[in-house]
């Protein structure tokens, strides 16, 4: 079973850091909460925690709420926060594979696919692979 670290308040700043670079404050981490907004009517911010997952991958889920999640492929339900979180961090890496910085594409997709064999671990796997196929 793969696991999951939750970061601590350095490694907040120092994990996403070392992966993402400066793109991660100034774009990813803004398009995530972006996304969230656009994905649930439930969202209204709030703080967020990080991880890294043993094979390397990286996320963020808002803490401890439910989101009722609306999806352009169709898909609405519940999300618990982790299962949300790792749902808009896939739409987040899916859109910013495709950024013009070809180092943020090339590791936007890298972490879409370290994410996404994650998932299949998650308790909520179904509700997320609706939510994002």
């Amino acid at each position: 079973m793969m696991n999951r670290k939750l970061l601590n308040n350095t490694q907040r700043i120092n994990h996403p850091a070392k992966i993402f670079g400066v793109h991660f404050p100034f774009r990813l981490e803004p398009f995530v909460y972006f996304m969230a907004d656009s994905l649930s009517i439930d969202y209204k911010g709030g703080y967020w925690e990080m991880y890294e997952i043993g094979n390397g991958g990286f996320y963020m889920a808002p803490q401890g709420e439910t989101f009722q999640v609306s999806c352009r492929n169709g898909y609405e339900g519940t999300l618990s926060g982790d299962a949300f979180g790792i749902t808009v961090c896939l739409y987040a890496y899916s859109q910013m594979a495709f950024s013009e910085i070809p180092e943020l594409a090339e590791t936007c997709a890298e972490h879409y696919h370290l994410l996404r064999e994650y998932i299949f671990e998650h308790e909520e796997v179904a509700a997320i692979l609706g939510a994002i196929d």
